[in-house]
């Protein structure tokens, strides 16, 4: 027997729907009526025949297309975000339980497992304090592979698929500890920070289930990458508290614990914390998706604020972007972040709502990191000049390049869909299908750069 309807879901529903099609030029008021009060009988006659509420809307949206093209429109550009939280669940509770203590199980042995991994290199004679640039360039392959193989175990990946996942991760353990590339010295740095870009696609592919080619599940993926975000700001911040107290309590009776908290506690709980929290993550999606946007929409403008004010002290005082690498690297990390909140506050936008005040925000973020950029690139070109060339300039114009090209396009596109002139499913294909640049150059720079900069 179906269960009773829930009828603020199923308005829930049928509210995104009119949504979706009231945006569209064709979408007058009797039209939206004529098609609404259709939906409305199509999803009652279907409860009346048995079906679940919210299964009763999806089928009732589906033999609708067949007849509608605006309610076709809408049904094939939201394939999961409208009714995503309303999937059906299973009637058997003891097998969501049991399914749910299963993959628990699995993700605290990934856990672990990458938490053993941050020692791995111990077995080999490699010290922490003395041989730290092995520890630093392998800190990526201590938990991407394990990350990879909880989505492949979760998504169910075909075995053709696992393989060449499991192919990139040899290369890039093979590349990390090669003399003259990532075992080089001078290399460790931007083998550390460019790896695990170059390694994103495969966990973006499995993460996707093997379906990177659309649009949707990259957007999903976006969106997953800043709700993890989240969570392990979380759980850090409260693994910081854990180890203040316990130094404190065990320095009370005379035991110093700071060896085993560098050493130990930190980096393989900050390894391990990686699939604790994409699998909370997972589990609580419809907890953390109304958190997120929230984030989202505080810290947007707060940032195109700050963004503002630095240039207009810049213009004011006649300063330009300090030269030195540090400043540097912390200003490109800045521009990260906001090309971060530009991605997220995409993938968690319902793309059926018309432009509105937090987009017109969000041209302004857009416009104004791509005036920084500007400034970053002019002031690590007359580095450059002053000092020559390098490994680490040549990567950093060559990222500041990256997100120029990307902030640019991003702005005209998301003027014209504030101006009503292109729809926001450009920006989306845009975003999308841009993510595999930065993979490639990460790939760049592991792979060719120790070739271009070999020391003689």
């Amino acid at each position: 027997m179906a269960s009773a309807p829930n009828p603020a879901s199923i308005e829930q529903l049928i509210e995104q729907w009119r949504n979706g099609l009231r945006g569209r030029p064709s979408g007058e008021a009797a039209d939206l009526a004529r098609l609404e009060e259709e939906l409305r009988a199509g999803i009652a006659g279907l409860v009346r025949a048995g079906l679940a509420a919210d299964e009763a809307f999806l089928v009732a949206v589906k033999r609708m297309s067949r007849r509608d093209a605006l309610t076709a429109e809408f049904a094939r550009e939201q394939p999961d975000r409208v009714w995503k939280q309303f999937v059906v669940a299973p009637a058997d509770a003891g097998e969501r339980s049991a399914r749910a203590r299963t993959e628990g199980i699995v993700v605290f042995s990934l856990a672990v497992l990458a938490a053993m991994a941050v020692k791995l290199p111990a077995l080999f004679g490699f010290d922490m304090d003395h041989d730290e640039g092995v520890y630093i360039r392998n800190s990526g392959l201590d938990v991407l592979p394990f990350l990879v193989g909880y989505f492949a175990w979760k998504r169910q990946l075909a075995t053709s698929t696992v393989r060449w996942l499991a192919a990139a991760f040899v290369a890039a353990m093979i590349l990390a500890n090669l003399p003259g590339f990532g075992a080089a010295r001078e290399f460790v740095p931007l083998t550390a920070l460019h790896l695990p870009i170059a390694l994103l696609l495969t966990v973006g592919s499995a993460y996707a289930g093997g379906r990177w080619h659309e649009i949707g599940r990259r957007m999903d993926f976006i969106r997953f990458s800043g709700e993890l975000f989240i969570y392990y700001v979380l759980i850090a911040l409260g693994g910081v508290v854990l180890c203040a107290f316990m130094a404190l309590t065990f320095k009370s009776i005379g035991i110093k614990i700071d060896w085993f908290l560098g050493s130990w506690l930190v980096p393989c709980g900050a390894a391990g914390a990686v699939l604790i929290a994409s699998w909370l993550v997972e589990a609580k999606k419809g907890v953390i998706e109304n958190m997120a946007p929230v984030l989202t929409r505080l810290f947007t403008p707060l940032f195109a604020a700050m963004l503002i004010a630095f240039l207009g002290a810049m213009l004011v005082s006649g300063r330009g972007i300090a030269i030195e690498r540090d400043q540097l690297i912390g200003f490109d990390l800045l521009l990260v972040v906001v090309l971060g909140l530009v991605l997220y506050s995409l993938s968690a936008r319902n793309p059926q709502s018309p432009p509105g005040a937090f987009d017109v925000v969000q041209v302004v973020l857009v416009v104004s990191a791509l005036l920084a950029d500007a400034f970053a690139l002019w002031a690590i070109g007359a580095r450059i000049g002053e000092f020559g060339f390098s490994p680490n300039r040549v990567a950093a114009l060559g990222e500041n390049v990256i997100l120029l090209v990307n902030l640019a396009w991003s702005a005209v596109l998301y003027l014209r869909f504030a101006l009503g002139r292109e729809t926001f499913a450009s920006l989306e294909r845009w975003q999308t299908g841009y993510v595999p640049v930065y993979a490639a150059w990460g790939a760049f720079v592991v792979i060719f750069f120790p070739l271009l900069f070999r020391a003689d």
